[in-house]
């Protein structure tokens, strides 16, 4: 018969009762060990935000003062304007001054290179010689190409408006320069006769930079529309902190998107570099010469046109290289037109500029090979 001490059982049960108190226990503690390791977790994470959001304000800061400088430069530029009209003179950045004495000192050599070439044209030079000419030429096109690289950098605002050209240029300013599709149709037709696959090759070759330059129209309408969005988001009203924290935020946000504005100013010099490039592959010696001086005339005619907008025909004779003669001649036009305007009986506004009508000019200027 066995026999069961009441004594042995209560001494069990206690046993079994610290037991479990002692892993109720380890328990609590490892639990509070890893909510203490969560809390000091978390609050490293805390101050790493806190920290990138002190740094991102004060990123946002100095970047909202380059914007009022630039800002400020752009007003200036739109108010402070050469009167000879060749170039539009700025009170501006350093970079946007460099770049306006570097394109000057590159327009005058690219004159000077292109009547060497219009000279050889004109003494009917051998394929070898006017190649040589042609190629430095060519190769000079590239030197503005990385001047406008490296200015887009430092101040895209002064490449993207233009400020550095006349004003007729800018009228038809694309992303900071000419459209390689439109210069080819008006090539086309000055570089004839042209063989059936020349013909076919320029047309594709227009056709195919007119798409390359609506996908870098549409992607510039999508940025100005996204920056628009951006910006209009922070016109909530001022005063609260968070506001004020939105507002920097889309303000870096925008000074971001701003910054895509070089990518679309190099594409856009890539696209006409490789279009010269590849027309010049089409042509021959003698047509690529001819579509280089088709191209300088055409620009040079423009910066004309600005001056004589100005009256300033001094400068009309300095972009169209004319001679004395040839200057006369034009003042001679003008005067024809001028004396067929008043028997016209034309009303013209008060306070409407006669030099307003050298406009006309710019047409005149075909015939003088009459002289």
């Amino acid at each position: 018969m066995e026999i069961t001490s009441p004594r042995t059982d209560t001494s069990t049960d206690a046993d079994t009762e610290d037991k479990d108190g002692r892993m109720y226990n380890i328990n609590c503690y490892l639990q509070t060990l890893r909510r203490l390791a969560q809390n000091r977790e978390a609050a490293r994470k805390s101050r790493l935000r806190k920290k990138a959001y002190v740094q991102q304000l004060e990123s946002s800061r100095m970047k909202l003062t380059q914007l009022e400088q630039e800002l400020q430069r752009a007003r200036q530029q739109g108010m402070f304007i050469s009167s000879s009209g060749d170039q539009s003179q700025a009170i501006a950045g350093n970079g946007a001054l460099t770049f306006d004495a570097e394109y000057a000192r590159w327009l005058e050599e690219h004159n000077r290179r292109v009547n060497e070439l219009r000279g050889a044209v004109n003494s009917h030079a051998g394929d070898t010689e006017l190649r040589i000419i042609l190629d430095g030429v060519v190769a000079h096109y590239d030197d503005i190409f990385r001047i406008k690289a490296d200015a887009a950098k430092s101040d895209v605002f002064h490449i993207l408006s233009g400020m550095w050209k006349t004003p007729a240029e800018r009228c038809f300013l694309w992303l900071g320069g000419f459209r390689s599709s439109e210069l080819l149709k008006l090539l086309i037709n000055q570089l004839e006769p042209l063989t059936e696959q020349q013909v076919l090759a320029i047309n594709n070759l227009q056709q195919s930079s007119q798409q390359a330059e609506d996908a870098l129209s549409q992607g510039m309408d999508a940025l100005q529309q996204s920056l628009a969005e951006t910006l209009a988001g922070s016109l909530a009203p001022s005063g609260s902190s968070g506001n004020v924290a939105n507002y920097m935020g889309q303000m870096a946000m925008s000074m971001g998107k701003i910054g895509t504005l070089e990518g679309f100013i190099r594409q856009a010099d890539n696209l006409r570099q490789q279009t010269l490039q590849q027309m010049h592959r089409i042509l021959t010696t003698r047509q690529s010469a001819r579509a280089v001086l088709a191209i300088n005339d055409y620009f040079s005619r423009l910066r004309a046109l600005s001056s004589l907008w100005f009256g300033d025909m001094n400068m009309v004779g300095k972009n169209l290289a004319l001679r004395d003669d040839e200057m006369i001649y034009i003042f001679g036009r003008v005067l024809l037109f001028t004396v067929k305007v008043s028997k016209q009986k034309f009303k013209l506004r008060r306070g409407v500029k006669w030099n307003h009508l050298n406009v006309v000019v710019v047409i005149l200027i075909v015939p003088m090979t009459n002289l």
